[in-house]
């Protein structure tokens, strides 16, 4: 593919989700976070495969960056939901 054409999607794709996430009401902010949180699942995923495959040492290390910084979101919104939800607790 093009690199070029891998830059445009990449925007076109940024703008489209701020877009998408700009235009959600606060109130459903907890259960979405939650859902996508799940499904970053597959972004790691995507990056675990395009990493078995890669040939070149460069891809390779990009791979490995891409499955770290992956996680890293993965992680950092469970640990945010979790966060959000303990406020909803009631005190004992």
């Amino acid at each position: 593919m093009n690199a070029l054409l891998l830059v445009v999607l990449f925007i076109t794709a940024t703008l489209a989700g701020y877009k998408v996430i700009s235009n959600v009401p606060s109130l459903l902010h907890t259960p979405l976070m939650s859902g996508m949180n799940a499904l970053s699942g597959v972004t790691v995923l995507g990056a675990l495969v395009a990493t078995a495959f890669a040939v070149a040492t460069s891809n390779q290390w990009m791979g490995a960056m891409a499955i770290v910084l992956a996680m890293i979101n993965t992680v950092g919104g469970f640990y945010v939901t979790h966060r959000m939800l303990k406020m909803f607790r009631t005190r004992g």
